[in-house]
This record gives C-alpha cells, structure tokens and sequence, in this order.
C-alpha cells in the first residue's frame, strides 16, 4: 500500500501548489516534497510515436546475424546444484537453437571475426555496421562459394574502412586477420568484380596523420609532408606506387628538409615497406620540380638540385 498525497500543508494546514520538482504551501512556504520520482514504467518508443509507447528494447544492428534480436540466458551465481546444471544445459541448448542453417552458421562466425578484427584496428563502430552489412551481400550474390570466410571477413573490413577514409593498409588488416594476403586478395576480388564497389585509389595522405604520431613528428612537418604529398598526386608520381610508402618517403623528405634525424629504415618499419622503397619514392620526389620544390621549402633553405642529389649519393 503506497501512501496517500497530501493535499494540505501539515504545519499550518494551508494550500498545496506544485511546481516541477517540489510541493510548497501557499501561506507558511513549506516545502512539503522535492525531488519527485516516478515510479512508473520507463515507457520508451524508438519510433518517436506518441501514440504507441513501448519499450522495445536495443536498436537493431547488422553486425549479429539475427540483427541483436537474440535473448540470452545468463549466467546465474545464486543457482547451485541441480538447477546451475539443468540452466547450463538450457544455456547449451537455447545457444543451438538461434542457428538454423549453414548460412547462419557461416554469418555468425564472419561477424564474430569481423567484431573482432574492427576491435584490433581500432576501427569505429560505423566500419563494423558496413562492413557486416557487405558480407551479407556478397553472401546474397553467392560469392562464398569456394573461398574461405576468414578472407571475406578480413577484405570486408578493409573496404569499410577504405569508405570511412580510416588509413588502414593491407598489411595491417591481414596481420590482425586469420586469412592469408592471398585469401584476401580472392575475396577483395570476388567482391570488387560482382559487387562493384565504390572505392578510388587511396591518397597517401590519409596516412600522414598516424605515420608522424608514430614517429614523433611535429605538425610542421606532417603539414610540409602533406603539402609534398599532394603535389606529388598531382605530377603522378604516387601511380603504381604503395601509397602508404609515398606517406612514409613524404614524411622522411620533410623530416631531412628540416634537419631532424630521421632514418629510412624508421619511415619504412612505419608503414612496412622496404627501406629501398623509400630511398625510389625519394629520388621520384626530389627531383627537379620548381614547383614541388616551392610547395616544401627546398628552395627557401637553399636545396637546390645539386644539393638534393648528393643526399641521395
């Protein structure tokens, strides 16, 4: 039994009035209550109707194959004895019972590895939301048949943080992966013939940012890095090239521009190429370009063409 409002002032048996929060007497200025709680339903309508009030739970997501719509059975600590066996074998059965099919079985553990991957690279949510929501097409479009589904686990991670513009190369995505660079490479394929995926080339740029907090460099020169970067898109230079290594050569050219001490075997481990990669992307960078030059700074500080090409010997 809750106890009944009261409707006069207990001290001096005035008028109630009712503000937000508080009940406060009209004649002596009692507060009678403050800080009123509802002790009703937490009504909640994910559609923004007034007319249907219902608490329906979580939002949906494409990262679960049944897209968050399962229950669960949890583990309790008060069970002992018979019972903590019969949940555990009701924990068994109800898990057996959300997979009915082989497509299933296979969503459930590509999403399971693509949560996974996202985690490792520190991709955001939106990358794991896309990227489950390409396997599910490829899955549609048959493309599984045939190739392992920890390449498509990894290639669709890739792709969804390729649409985000989050830098992450090939490399780093397949060290962090169960599949293989091959395995990758089939399913990126597979994908990037039937599906038609609507990505460009990457710009080495995106890389700049995490290569120089790696490195421990200023913003100057990751701002002269960007500068000699896009430049170098401009004159071609980054055709056929890694882009992540064209991030790294910018970085070290920048970096020697200045006179900070930074090695070629440091920009290569960075963005994990070779170091004869960056001394080629380099050479292709420093030559003669009057207004490459200008854009960096070389002819401010008396980097002229001759001084350039006895730092590369």
């Amino acid at each position: 039994m809750t106890q009944a409002r009261q409707s006069s002032c207990p001290e001096c048996e005035g008028r109630l009035r009712s503000t937000n929060s508080e009940r406060i007497c009209s004649e002596c200025g009692l507060i009678v209550e403050e800080s009123r709680i509802d002790h009703g339903p937490e009504w909640r309508s994910f559609q923004d109707d007034e007319s249907d009030p219902e608490r329906t739970g979580a939002p949906l997501t494409r990262s679960r194959h049944d897209r968050g719509l399962t229950t669960e059975i949890g583990k309790s600590t008060r069970a002992k004895g018979r019972k903590r066996r019969r949940l555990a074998r009701m924990r068994v059965q109800h898990s057996r019972t959300q997979i009915n099919s082989k497509r299933e079985r296979n969503q459930v553990y590509a999403f399971t590895e693509i949560r996974r991957l996202t985690g490792a690279l520190g991709l955001p949510g939106s990358v794991k939301e896309y990227a489950c929501s390409l396997f599910d097409s490829a899955q549609q479009a048959d493309l599984l048949r045939g190739r392992s589904l920890e390449g498509f686990a990894a290639a669709c991670t890739y792709v969804g943080a390729r649409v985000a513009d989050v830098a992450r190369t090939v490399t780093e995505v397949c060290d962090a992966a169960k599949a293989t660079r091959e395995e990758h490479r089939a399913a990126f394929d597979a994908m990037n013939r039937e599906l038609r995926l609507s990505i460009g080339p990457v710009s080495p740029t995106e890389y700049l940012p995490r290569f120089a907090s790696e490195l421990d460099l200023g913003p100057g020169v990751e701002r002269r890095a960007c500068q000699l970067a896009e430049k170098a898109t401009e004159t071609g230079i980054v055709s056929g090239r890694n882009p992540g290594g064209v991030a790294a050569a910018c970085l070290y050219t920048a970096a020697s521009n200045q006179g900070l001490d930074l090695t070629q075997k440091a920009a290569a481990d960075v963005a994990d190429v070779t170091p004869s990669t960056i001394r080629s992307t380099y050479r292709a960078l420093t030559e003669w370009h009057p207004h490459m030059t200008e854009a960096v700074g070389f002819e401010s500080q008396g980097h002229r063409r001759g001084s350039v090409r006895s730092l590369i010997g």
